[in-house]
C-alpha cells in the first residue's frame, strides 16, 4: 500500500521505534513530542530477548548493545533469607554473538532511538502537541499548538498511559487504573558477579539489574495507599524505609547507599487494556495508549516495540489500512494480553489479593511466548 505522511504522537519508545520501522519500509514520517525538553527518567530499564532482536530489525542493534549490559541468565530468589528458587537462561534470538537481554539507562535507549530516527530521515518537532484532528476518510487533518497545520495519511497516537489521541478518538474507553502498587528505582556501583538480572520475590520484592562494567540499578516494589505524594526532598529515606527489616540480605547491602533524593525515582503503577478497536478511521495507537503493564514481566518497552514493527509491516503488506489495522491488532492481542493479565496477576499476589503464584514459571511462560516471532 502506498501510504503518504505519517503522524506519530509522541517521541517515546513506542513513537521513535514506529517512526524507525515506517522509515525503513519508505513512509514519510513526522514525530511530534509534547516535551520540549525531550527528557526521559534516568534510571534503568531492562530489555529482553525480544527487544534485542527487534533492536536488530531496526538496524540499531550495534548502538544499543555499546551502551548497555548484556546477560543471559535470570536468577530468582525467595524469602527473608535470599534463597535462590529458580535460575535460567534465555536464547540469543539476535544470533550467538549478542547477549539475550540487555540493562540500559532510559537516556541512552533515547539516545540509540533518536539517534537512528534522525539517520533513516524522521522529522522531528519538540514541544509541540495536537489541538484538533478532523478525518474526512481520505486524510486526517491536524492542527497543532503552535498554530501551523498539517495533513496526513495516517496518524499514530503512541502518547502514552493518558493519551490523548486514545481521547479523542475513543472517548468513552476505559481510564487507566491504579493497581494498588508502587515501583522505586535507584542507580548503584554494580558488583563484578552480578552478572545478570536478580530478581526477589517476597516479602521484599526488589531487583537488581546491571547497565553497565559500573553501574546497576534496584528496583523496589511496594503496596501503597492511593494519593502517595513523593516530595524530591526526602524521597531517599522513603525509599530506604519500605525496603523494611524483611529484606534479604542481597538488598538490605545496598540501603546505605540510597541517599541521593534526586536520584530516587518512585512511580505509581497504572494500567490500561484496550480490549476493544485500536483504530478509529485512519488514526491508530499503539503501546502504552493501549496495552500498559505492570512491569512485573519486564515487557513495557518490548511490547511497545513490537507493535511498532507491526504496525509498519502491516501498513506495508496490507491492500488498505482498515485491513492493515485489524490485522496489527489480531497480531499482537495475545503477546500483550499475556503481559498484561500475568503483571497484574504476580503484582496482586505480592499484595495478597489472590493466592501466591510461582513468578517463575510465570515468567519463563511469558518470556517463552515473546521469545517466538512477532
Amino acid at each position: 500500500m502506498d501510504i503518504g505522511k505519517t503522524l506519530i504522537i509522541g517521541g517515546g519508545i513506542g513513537g521513535l521505534t514506529a517512526g524507525i520501522a515506517m522509515r525503513r519500509k519508505d513512509i514519510p514520517v513526522e514525530i511530534i513530542e509534547r516535551d520540549a525538553s525531550w527528557t526521559v527518567y534516568g534510571v534503568g530499564i531492562i530489555q529482553q530477548l525480544n527487544v534485542v532482536r527487534a533492536m536488530d530489525q531496526i538496524g540499531a542493534l550495534d548502538a544499543f548493545i555499546a551502551k548497555s549490559f548484556g546477560f543471559d541468565r535470570t536468577t530468582i530468589f525467595a524469602g527473608p533469607a535470599g534463597h535462590k528458587v529458580a535460575e535460567f537462561d534465555t536464547p540469543r534470538l539476535a544470533g550467538p554473538q549478542y547477549p539475550s537481554n540487555v540493562g540500559i539507562r532510559r537516556t541512552d535507549l533515547q539516545t540509540v532511538l533518536a539517534d537512528k530516527a534522525k539517520e533513516v530521515g524522521v522529522e522531528i518537532r519538540l514541544g509541540l502537541a495536537v489541538e484538533t484532528m478532523n478525518d474526512d476518510g481520505l486524510g486526517v487533518d491536524v492542527t497543532f499548538s503552535d498554530g501551523s497545520s498539517g495533513r496526513y495519511d495516517v496518524v499514530v497516537g503512541a502518547d502514552g498511559l493518558f493519551s490523548q489521541t486514545r481521547g479523542m478518538i475513543f472517548p468513552d474507553a476505559p481510564k487507566p487504573r491504579y493497581t494498588g502498587q508502587w515501583v522505586w528505582r535507584y542507580n548503584l556501583p554494580r558488583p563484578a558477579d552480578l552478572d545478570g538480572i536478580h530478581v526477589f520475590a517476597g516479602p521484599c520484592n526488589a531487583g537488581l539489574v546491571p547497565m553497565s562494567e559500573d553501574l546497576m540499578y534496584m528496583f523496589l516494589v511496594t503496596a501503597e495507599e492511593e494519593g502517595l505524594k513523593v516530595e524530591v526532598e526526602g524521597a531517599a529515606a522513603m525509599m530506604r524505609e519500605r525496603i523494611g527489616h524483611l529484606a534479604p540480605p542481597q538488598i538490605k547491602n545496598y540501603v546505605d547507599q540510597i541517599t541521593d533524593d534526586k536520584g530516587v525515582v518512585g512511580r505509581p503503577m497504572e494500567v490500561i487494556l484496550i480490549e476493544g478497536e485500536w483504530h478509529k478511521g485512519r488514526v491508530v495507537l499503539l503501546g502504552d495508549a493501549l496495552h500498559a503493564a505492570t512491569p512485573h514481566q519486564g515487557q513495557g518497552a518490548g511490547m511497545a516495540i513490537e507493535d511498532a514493527l507491526v504496525l509498519a509491516d502491516e501498513i506495508e503488506g496490507s491492500d488498505d489500512l482498515e485491513t492493515a489495522f485489524k490485522a496489527y491488532k489480531a497480531r499482537r492481542w495475545h503477546r500483550v494480553e499475556q503481559v498484561a493479565v500475568t503483571s497484574i496477576k504476580i503484582g496482586d499476589a505480592q499484595m495478597g489479593k489472590i493466592e501466591p503464584v510461582d513468578v517463575g514459571a510465570l515468567t519463563a511462560q511469558t518470556l517463552k511466548l515473546v521469545a517466538e516471532p512477532i
